[in-house]
């Protein structure tokens, strides 16, 4: 192998493919990067057995070859070069050598026949889906996953692709939030359904971060590929049945409030100072008088009672929740404005922003 390409370039795509690899002792090779030279194209591949990612990168190339090198050494040495041509060159098969204008390094490889084989994703759905919507959406929702991997379905983002509407869910079982996407429809326009790991979702969120463009999304029983802007990102997908969430929506309110969120949040913020010595419960009453109360029990360290204005329907409410699940939507809702509604003590609070439909955020009641 012998290639020619930018510094600048081989630093992005480096940074890019890293973010597949994880530290592997009992497999030195998921360590590295796979580097293939094909044509006029530089190949870069990585995996965790968990994801895996690829990517293209136009290059100058006199002589194929492929490759696998430690990710992290590579990645920091390349960043410290100039940014102007290096050249890779392959001697005794296993040894990269990297040449710039002032400086020379050999690093040590591992033979690419040991790197794992990617398998194709089966395009059994096709669709196509506006980088920044699906960013949003993701952000929105991935904190509701569950953390606790005893029960795998809840650790991931389900989707569900049905009647030109892609939703992404995602719930631990004591929150769920929903999020919906209006797309043109898919090359087949069937339903179909999966649930993603939510670290997947949450890489791919970084990924499309810097891209216009729309997500080319194909999915299969076993795997979900996304393609941004030549990036090949590939997951494994969690195997179960997703809670059926649409059955624990309240279809009615007693209560409809309207709140502004910058207010809301700092006050959901210094009540949840004192709430933390009570697991982050929190009460919240509302009157028809146009007042919201937050209010803490007394703990060790104190208690808060925070006060706000509120536009309100209904009758007067009151419910106690966890504070913290509250804030972690307001910091993702991305609007200046949320409707609450509100049935009894016993029923889930129901969190919208005045401005998107698509949205809706769930929070199971705490014992008053």
């Amino acid at each position: 192998m012998k290639v020619f390409c930018n510094q600048k370039d081989l630093l992005n795509a480096l940074n890019i493919t890293s973010k597949a690899v994880s530290q592997n002792v009992v497999l030195p090779v998921l360590n590295n990067i796979l580097i293939k030279t094909e044509g006029k194209e530089m190949h870069f591949a990585a995996t965790n057995l968990e994801i895996a990612i690829k990517y293209r990168l136009q290059a100058d190339v006199r002589n194929e070859g492929a490759i696998t090198v430690p990710a992290k050494l590579f990645t920091n040495y390349v960043a410290l070069l100039p940014d102007e041509k290096i050249e890779l060159n392959l001697t005794d098969g296993l040894t990269l050598n990297v040449k710039s204008s002032n400086s020379q390094t050999k690093i040590k490889g591992i033979h690419p026949d040991e790197f794992p084989l990617i398998p194709k994703t089966e395009k059994e759905t096709t669709l196509s889906v506006p980088a920044k919507e699906l960013e949003k959406a993701i952000n929105q929702v991935v904190f509701s996953a569950s953390v606790n991997t005893s029960r795998p379905v809840l650790s991931g983002v389900y989707f569900l692709f049905d009647k030109d509407i892609l939703s992404l869910v995602a719930t631990d079982s004591y929150r769920l939030a929903e999020r919906k996407i209006h797309i043109k429809k898919g090359k087949d326009g069937e339903r179909f359904e999966c649930i993603v790991p939510a670290k997947t979702v949450m890489e791919l969120s970084k990924l499309i971060q810097k891209t216009t463009e729309n997500i080319e999304i194909n999915a299969s029983k076993n795997q979900i590929l996304f393609i941004i802007d030549g990036i090949e990102f590939t997951s494994r997908l969690i195997e179960g049945k997703f809670p059926d969430y649409e059955r624990i929506m309240p279809k009615t309110s007693k209560t409809k409030i309207l709140v502004d969120v910058p207010a809301l949040e700092l006050a959901a913020k210094r009540v949840s100072l004192f709430a933390r010595e009570d697991g982050n419960s929190v009460k919240m009453s509302v009157t028809n008088d146009g007042k919201m109360l937050l209010s803490t029990e007394e703990t060790k360290v104190g208690e808060e009672k925070a006060e706000l204005n509120i536009s309100i329907e209904g009758e007067n409410n009151k419910i106690a929740f966890n504070v913290q699940y509250l804030l972690d939507m307001l910091q993702a809702v991305g609007d200046e404005k949320v409707f609450i509604e509100l049935n009894d003590k016993l029923s889930p609070i129901v969190v919208k922003p005045q401005k998107t439909a698509d949205y809706t955020y769930i929070i199971m009641p705490l014992k008053i």
